[in-house]
């Protein structure tokens, strides 16, 4: 790269991946790390040749259409490509490019959290101790449910699912799942699959959502299939909000069919429902599945890695499209 190509960078990064990307490119930040509107993104990305986004922003087809003329990659910082037009950057020659097998172990530790913490009520228990309402033991108190012995359901078994279905043995829980195809023996470790998603969610007392937030995956779990799982049943999900039909899933939890829910992504984040806030059955966590130093340190070079390798004339090792 005799020329230091200009890179549009949309969001603040880990102090060590700004470090390299100023050796190596010339950045367009966002200092402020404000939320841009699509006018704004526009508007900077036709200065730069290059575009290092995060999940946070949307990329429709007007807009890559629109940088097209200029911007010739788009590295974006997650895994999930779903914020992205796809077939939009093929037709126009943008490729994208994303972070995998870095946050799989992050992200796996986040969904026994949410296991943990839904099925034992943490957050009620932790409330009522800071607000000074706890004042002794007692053996009706904070009653939740125990992992061990039971059946935990995985929908989409990919890399972090079975990184989670791998912790979940660990407590002596039985693992099923469903995934599009069935693994061989040696990944699924013992883990009984389901070839449909109807079949799997009679039996679980914990599920675990683990699938892409693809247009085709949007409601997934609607209605009709929460309404399969046992009564008393815990659902977590730290894949992506749209996978599950959110209202129905408070409309169950509401009316005590389900024990618990645990949840670090939401339909239309960051614009939560204010309704889970007052429902002390619901754990929440701000999408942080992937937010350790390390991972997302390996994120951000993972992005690098596909921009020098772009711009020095090789093929991008993460390319999606």
């Amino acid at each position: 790269m005799a020329e230091r190509p200009v890179v549009f960078v949309t969001r603040r990064l880990p102090a060590a991946v700004e470090a390299r990307l100023a050796e190596r490119f010339v950045p367009i930040p966002n200092s402020e790390d404000r939320a841009w509107t699509a006018e704004e993104l526009v508007e900077r990305a036709r200065r730069a040749d290059a575009v290092l986004t995060t999940a946070t922003e949307r990329w429709t087809a007007e807009m890559l259409a629109a940088v097209a003329g200029r911007v010739r990659i788009l590295a974006t910082f997650s895994v999930g490509t779903d914020h992205i037009d796809l077939e939009a950057a093929r037709r126009l020659g943008i490729v994208v490019t994303h972070t995998p097998d870095v946050l799989t172990e992050a992200t796996a530790d986040v969904a026994l959290l949410c296991l943990l913490g839904a099925a034992r009520r943490a957050f009620e228990a932790q409330r009522d101790l800071r607000a000074g309402v706890w004042t002794r033991w007692s053996p009706t108190g904070y009653l939740g449910l125990e992992l061990h012995g039971r059946t935990l359901g995985i929908v989409g078994m990919g890399r972090i699912g079975r990184a989670v279905a791998r912790r979940a043995r660990g407590f002596g829980m039985t693992v099923r799942y469903h995934n599009r195809r069935r693994l061989p023996p040696e990944l699924e470790e013992g883990a009984i699959w389901h070839e449909t998603l109807d079949e799997l969610l009679p039996h679980c007392a914990f599920l675990s959502v683990h699938c892409p937030g693809t247009p085709e995956n949007r409601h997934l779990l609607d209605r009709r299939r929460l309404a399969l799982l046992p009564r008393g049943a815990v659902v977590v999900n730290t894949a992506r909000g749209n996978v599950i039909d959110e209202a129905a899933l408070l409309e169950a939890l509401d009316s005590g069919r389900f024990f618990a829910v645990g949840l670090d992504v939401f339909e239309n984040e960051p614009d939560v429902d204010h309704r889970w806030f007052t429902r002390p059955r619901a754990f929440l966590l701000p999408h942080i599945g992937s937010a350790t130093v390390e991972t997302r340190d390996a994120m951000g070079f993972r992005c690098l890695e596909s921009l020098e390798a772009f711009f020095a004339g090789r093929e991008p090792p993460h390319r999606v499209v």
